[in-house]
């Protein structure tokens, strides 16, 4: 009996021993990010997105949709912005016999955009950002054959633009809109774009970094 009680003491201080210094990372973590600490806020994005390529497709979300952001890369961060880029790759099904695109991959790019601006924006512990570019490669082939990925979708995304939006309703095309997505479609064919210049300083307005302060700007489910 004494040594049950023992036991039990033991494990109830070990678990409050762990929850103890679990909080005190995360404090140490919040603090870095609050005092602008590049470096943090480097790795905790980069051990989220490293997460986001092992983690299997969470229920409810299209295959092929989190096939595009498993394949996000982080390319540059600062303070209060994160650069990355992502491939994407059109849909296709058998209809009457033959294989169909029937989705473009400049259509699965916006769905991904939107889904990685989410996350970027409220999915990184310890990590508020106040904006996201994403940038979204597809293949192209040359007259050779040879498959060369080019950017087909860029989008900087402001957290004061989307803080209030419903992301369920929001179609990926009118999120792209709502954003400024630069991308090119002329004469009915897919074109290459080049991304925003990174930090985006000329068509955006400068963000400060914000303290985290209460959940009011959470994504509305």
């Amino acid at each position: 009996m004494e040594w049950g009680i023992l036991i039990v003491v033991g494990l109830l201080l070990f678990t409050g021993y762990v929850i103890v210094q679990e909080t005190r990372a995360q404090l140490h973590w919040r603090g870095l990010v609050e005092g602008g600490d590049v470096e943090a806020i480097k790795t905790l994005l980069e051990d989220e997105i490293e997460d986001w390529h092992n983690q299997r497709v969470p229920k409810g979300t299209p295959a092929l949709l989190w096939h595009g952001v498993q394949t996000v890369e982080l390319l540059d961060v600062n303070a209060t912005s994160a650069h990355v880029s992502c491939n994407a790759d059109g849909e296709h099904a058998l209809v009457s016999g033959r294989r169909v695109e029937t989705s473009s991959p400049l259509s699965e790019g916006m769905k991904i955009t939107k889904k990685l601006a989410e996350m970027l924006l409220y999915d990184v512990p310890n990590v508020k950002l106040q904006q996201a570019q994403i940038d979204v490669y597809t293949s192209f082939r040359d007259d050779r054959g040879i498959a060369e990925p080019r950017c087909i979708l860029s989008t900087s995304v402001l957290r004061q633009t989307v803080q209030h939006i419903d992301w369920e309703e929001t179609e990926p095309e009118d999120f792209v809109s709502l954003n400024e997505g630069r991308f090119s479609t002329q004469f009915g064919a897919l074109h290459q774009v080049e991304p925003f210049v990174w930090p985006d300083e000329t068509s955006r307005p400068v963000v400060k970094y914000a303290k985290a302060e209460s959940d009011e700007d959470e994504p509305v489910p």
